[in-house]
């Protein structure tokens, strides 16, 4: 069943990437990171849509992208001014038969297909998932300026990824809550928790990266090397 819609926000500005070429349209081994990420979903069989969400200025040139990549049919929005927002437009753009729905980074383009599909199936048992990891390295509290004081117990803890899955009527339930409530928040599976939903955890990988950085960009070109 082609059940699952796929919404992969990719309006970020990258001000922590610098440079003046977004690092959504970066390459890797010749291809965008974009189009690498699409690819991700594209030949899945459960897989019925997918919408990508560009920055108002990037349509057209998006557009061009994933047909020149041989995805012309993958669905293109604009995005908001925060990635909730982003997220929403993109769940407009969903068709009807897509009753889950996953939510990913277009800068996280090395992704194992195992990984999704364990994501795709704990959301069709529990309503949402979520991709993590534990935390491994030691986490300290910022004290007064320039110092660190309490250590924080890492035991719990756990790095959040994406793709991260839903029920579309429960992600959209939680979307209008948080419009009604002025809520914003970061990612999906703290949005569903607004409705007292909480997310099931698959665990990741340390290659499921996202590019936010240049030495983000130099491991995602070492990964792209070697096959990823």
């Amino acid at each position: 069943m082609r059940d699952v819609g796929v919404i992969i926000p990719a309006g970020g500005s990258g001000k922590r990437f610098g440079g003046r070429t977004p690092k959504q349209f970066v390459r890797l081994e010749g291809v965008p990171i974009l189009v690498r990420t699409v690819e991700l979903f594209s030949a899945r069989r459960d897989v019925g849509a997918i919408v990508v969400v560009a920055p108002g200025g990037h349509l057209a040139r998006v557009r061009r992208m994933l047909a020149a990549a041989g995805h012309g049919g993958v669905r293109v929005v604009a995005g908001g001014k925060e990635r909730q927002y982003s997220v929403w437009n993109g769940l407009q753009a969903l068709p009807g038969s897509c009753e889950y729905v996953l939510v990913h980074d277009a800068v996280r383009p090395f992704t194992p297909s195992r990984v999704i599909s364990l994501v795709v199936k704990e959301a069709r048992a529990q309503g949402a998932a979520v991709v993590g990891v534990p935390v491994g390295d030691t986490l300290r509290r910022e004290g007064r300026q320039g110092f660190l004081s309490a250590t924080v117990d890492r035991a719990h803890l756990w790095a959040v990824q994406t793709p991260q899955g839903f029920r579309t009527a429960l992600l959209k339930r939680a979307h209008e809550e948080a419009a009604r409530q002025g809520i914003l928040r970061t990612d999906e599976t703290s949005l569903v928790e607004i409705l007292g939903v909480e997310a099931g955890v698959v665990r990741g990988n340390q290659s499921n990266i996202k590019i936010t950085t240049r030495e983000d960009l130099e491991f995602a070109r070492f990964l792209a090397k070697r096959g990823g």
